[in-house]
């Protein structure tokens, strides 16, 4: 192929500019306005569904805005409204039950602000274990019977079913003994999933007997330790049941024509669904024990909404009355609390018979001490502060459905009733749990002068002041009392020798003092912390509650040179001796210090203490560290580097940054931070001190860019040191450290044969020729202002960046490579231009330097040349038939190159372009629409006055057409 020579065309830059601006174009408004709202025709259609019949439409406009949601809040849905186009009387029973939906009262729904037995129940099974051994009664009737049932009539089947209960009463007993914690839970798992089964086989009887028998464990209690985990195991069980029944007959409702709305009235049910309901009652009431009989009756509460609307009201006080039947005060509180439990789903709104409830449970609460229940706790070998510590899941549970929404004269009875019976500890302890924070901290006094007249026996007055400051967390005292308050409580505290009990209740504490009052007495609280818990080493086994007290003081003092003045501060995070614990407890420091720092510091106290934070965190990093792990870090640390600043001060900003980096070495992600941070604090000493060119500030730059030159060899990624070499030479550039830059460019260059052709990608190897593309298209841009070095010749970094390239082994089918010469020679041209698009303050280009001197563009002309041969020689090796379409793009874009930077008045340069042309559409390979734009604009810039020779140009473009 033959050599062309190539001519840059002479660029006026601000010509160009001007003429790519946007033309202004005067636009009337009117009446029109972006924010102003949308007219909506609606269109509305009447239709009647007879025959013959027809339609009339109605079209009218309004300015308001319709919001096509809107429809959803009344309950209609586009398929409703189409279901119900063809019945009238169907959108009217729509329409009237959404209507009733939104009506109906809203205190029969128990709001988000009422915490669900669900979130109870993990806790409760986590807390409550044994070591014993447990055992299983089940009384399991026979099978007989039950062959031919199918065949048998409708009256037969009824016989049958009552025989089989009646079996069942009488039945067999199986006993399975000797069973540990978890063999019972996989049993009564498997109860569950066998209720389950034998409902889907429609064994509705066989159902009914495991849910009895289950309920009936609900009466033994001969391992007392273990009964409110059994208790929850068990409630499941009649959860599930009491949901399949209810499902069953609300089934029953729904037919082809017809479907129950979730709040139905019993006249909606059929005569099917409720002799189904009434035919379960029935079965139930025929239950001879009182417990299972109150537990399944309880569990299907809800299916009385199909016979009466005052059914439920009806049944609850029933049930209460039943539960005094029950002799055992636990069991009969754990009765109590299924039924409030259950009544709070159904008819929250029945405050009365929960009201009830409770006030039963307080007449027989004075139980817990008789001789029956100690005879009981002798024989199991239970002490007392072992026993009631099995009451206040339940007790909780009752005093929270009582007090949901409660007036405040219902809480100050019940309050006025717990005083009566002593200010028994057990329940004071249940009503601070349960009540609102905010009635309890307004009688706070009240509470301590009850808690000092409790006794203590079974349940210690550390947990009641426990219990009553979680409520001071949530609510605020009189501002009064809260000095006297703390100093009540903390007097009980501070006496505690176990350093269990004396940290779960400090821990509670601290949050009320660093809330009310200042760092004088969180140090004093701090302080007692450190003494209580430092003997023994006893911290180690209370890292939780240590943590937790970390991150209530962190909370409050935001001000972290007010933090950090407390005195026992950092005495208290030695305590963290455990490695995983400190880092945690860092970590949390620094993301409080990020994310509440409003202004850069100086502080010395401040830095000094998050210096030594922040290297605990880095020093935690080792080759087991997750990446994730290691970027959390990096992030935390970088946020604390780039919330250091001395001001003006430059000499002490630097000196920080040189000890940052000698701490967090092994963290990359802070060295490129702290690289940015220099070139960042260099560029500032470059505007603060403009027009001072002194020494000093000369030496402080290039100590600014040594810095940067020494660290970035020692960061691993090699994207990210190419980049930092060119950025840090851009900054050396700047600052007139021309030296500086060349070294910069130079490591650069150097560096690019060391890229691998596979790189990671955040977990994933990806080809590394487009990034590489990408730097050098950066690179190119700066080495446009970079003058030559007055020792090394013309454009030597220029010559040193070809040969790399040259010798760089790319990719067989990669094209990358003529993508990176077209650049050259786009820079090559610019460099040619008598002016250079862009300059750096005070730096002579070498637009300066040579002033458009004939050796220096014949030098450029040469490398262009170079570089175009490169170029066609490549597009040569293109031929082939898998190769065309590749030719043709590339062939294209050299085309368009040649159009915006070359001198088309040359002829040889001229009829290298139209062989391009040419080479584009030659095997049908280019886009027609793209090679048509080209072609208009061309005839565009050729009316301009220096453009004429393009119109002779286009005409011998022509365009290939595709038959």
């Amino acid at each position: 192929m033959a050599v062309f020579p190539w001519h840059s065309r002479n660029r006026n830059y601000k010509a160009e500019f001007a003429s790519c601006r946007l033309e202004a174009v005067p636009l009337e408004f009117g009446d029109y306005h972006p924010l102003k709202p949308i007219t909506v025709t609606e269109s509305k259609t009447k239709k009647v569904n007879r025959k013959g019949s027809t339609s009339s439409t109605s079209s009218s406009s309004s300015s308001s805005v319709v919001d096509p949601l809107s429809s959803v809040l009344d309950g209609t849905d586009p398929l409703s409204m189409f279901a119900a186009t063809a019945d009238p009387a169907a959108l009217a029973a729509a329409m009237d039950s959404s209507r009733r939906k939104r009506d109906r009262d809203d205190n029969s729904v128990v709001g988000s602000d009422f915490e669900p037995w669900a979130n109870k129940r993990g806790e409760i099974l986590a807390r409550y274990t044994t070591t014993e051994k447990l055992s299983i009664n089940l009384f399991m009737g026979s099978e007989k019977g039950k062959a031919g049932t199918a065949t048998l009539a409708m009256s037969e089947k009824v016989r049958t079913r009552l025989e089989e209960l009646d079996d069942f009463e009488e039945g067999s007993q199986k006993e399975l003994l000797n069973l540990t914690q978890q063999d019972y839970v996989n049993r009564i798992e498997e109860l569950n999933q066998s209720l389950k089964d034998a409902w889907a086989s429609d064994q509705k009887v066989k159902a009914l007997k495991i849910v009895i028998q289950c309920s009936k464990l609900l009466s033994d209690t001969s391992v007392i330790q273990f009964y409110p985990s059994k208790f929850v195991l068990i409630t499941d069980i009649l959860d599930t049941f009491g949901k399949l029944v209810y499902e069953r007959i609300f089934s029953m409702c729904v037919d082809s024509r017809s479907v129950l709305p979730d709040h139905f009235s019993p006249e909606n049910a059929n005569d099917t669904a409720k002799e189904t309901c009434l035919n379960w009652f029935f079965k139930i009431a025929s239950i001879r024990e009182l417990i299972p009989r109150f537990y399944v009756e309880a569990s299907i509460l809800k299916c009385n909404k199909f016979l009466s609307k005052t059914g439920i009201s009806e049944c609850l006080p029933r049930l209460t009355c039943m539960i005094r039947g029950i002799g055992d005060p636990l069991v009969s509180v754990y009765a109590r609390a299924y039924l409030c439990r259950v009544g709070m789903e159904v008819a929250p709104h029945l405050k009365e018979t929960l009201n009830k409830n409770f006030f039963d449970f307080l007449l027989t609460f004075k139980q817990i001490h008789g001789d029956t229940v100690q005879n009981q706790l002798v024989v199991q070998g239970v002490e007392l502060p072992s026993y009631l510590p099995l009451y206040p899941p339940a007790m909780d549970w009752i005093f929270q459905c009582i007090s949901y929404h409660a007036p405040e004269a219902l809480l100050t009875e019940m309050m006025e009733r717990c005083k009566k019976l002593g200010n028994n500890a057990l329940l004071l302890n249940s009503v601070m749990s349960a009540f609102r924070a905010e009635f309890i901290a307004t009688r706070s006094m009240d509470f301590i002068g009850m808690i000092k007249e409790c006794d203590e026996s079974g349940f210690p007055k550390h947990l009641l002041f426990r219990s009553l400051g979680l409520n001071l967390a949530l609510a605020d005292p009189p501002e009064s009392d809260r000095l006297q308050i703390l100093n009540e409580a903390w007097k009980v505290i501070t006496k505690l020798k176990n350093p269990q009990d004396y940290i779960n209740c400090a821990e509670v504490w601290v949050e009320y003092t660093c809330k009310h009052f200042t760092k004088r007495e969180v140090n004093t609280v701090l302080a007692d912390v450190i003494k209580h818990m430092t003997p023994d080493r006893a911290f180690e086994d209370s890292y939780p509650q240590l943590q937790l007290i970390i991150k209530k003081v962190i909370a409050h003092f935001r001000d972290f040179s007010v933090l950090f003045s407390v005195e026992k501060f950092l005495p208290f995070l030695d305590m963290f001796q455990k490695e995983s614990v400190r880092v945690e407890v860092c970590k949390c420091i620094m993301d409080a210090f990020i994310k509440h720092q409003q202004e850069p510091t100086k502080d010395p106290v401040i830095l000094n203490a998050l210096l030594h934070v922040c290297k605990t965190m880095h020093d935690s990093v080792n080759a087991l560290t997750l990446e994730d792990e290691k970027r959390m870090l990096s992030y935390l640390i970088n946020g604390f580097i780039k919330m250091v600043s001395f001001g003006r001060d430059f000499e002490r900003q630097l000196s920080f940054y040189v000890e940052s980096r000698s701490m967090f070495c092994n963290l990359e992600p802070v060295l490129v931070q702290l690289i940015h941070s220099v070139n960042r604090l260099a560029m500032e000493t470059r505007k603060v001190m403009k027009g001072n060119h002194s020494r000093k500030t000369a030496a402080f730059v290039r100590a600014c860019v040594a810095y940067c030159f020494i660290t970035i060899p020692s960061l691993a990624g090699i994207f990210t040191r190419l980049n930092l070499y060119l950025h840090s030479g851009q900054v050396a550039l700047a600052n007139q450290c021309l030296s500086q830059a060349d070294a910069f460019f130079k490591a650069a260059i150097s560096l690019v044969p060391e890229v691998p052709k596979m790189i990671n990608i955040d977990g994933k190897m990806r080809p590394s020729e487009s990034f590489l593309l990408e730097f050098l298209c950066n690179f190119f841009s700066t080495l446009l202002i970079v003058p030559d070095h007055p020792e090394h010749g013309v454009l030597f970094l220029v010559r040193e960046l070809l040969n790399v390239i040259q010798d760089y082994t790319w990719e067989d089918n990669s094209d990358e490579k003529i993508r990176i010469y077209t650049c050259v020679l786009h820079l090559l041209s610019a460099m040619s231009q008598e002016t250079y698009l862009y300059h750096i303050d005070k730096v002579d280009s070498n637009d300066s330097l040579y002033g458009g001197d004939s050796k220096f563009l014949a030098e450029n002309n040469k490398l262009c040349e170079t570089v175009m041969a490169q170029i066609l020689e490549h597009l040569k090796t293109l031929a082939k038939d898998e190769a065309l379409k590749r030719q043709s793009s590339l062939g294209l874009s050299f085309f368009n190159s040649i159009l915006a930077h070359g001198d088309l008045r040359n002829n040889k340069l001229n009829q290298l372009s139209v062989n391009l042309w040419h080479l584009a559409q030659r095997h049908g390979c280019a886009d027609t629409r793209t090679m048509v734009k080209t072609l208009e604009y061309i005839k565009k810039q050729s009316k301009q006055p220096d453009m004429t020779h393009l119109t002779e140009l286009a005409l011998r473009l022509p365009l290939q057409t595709r038959t």
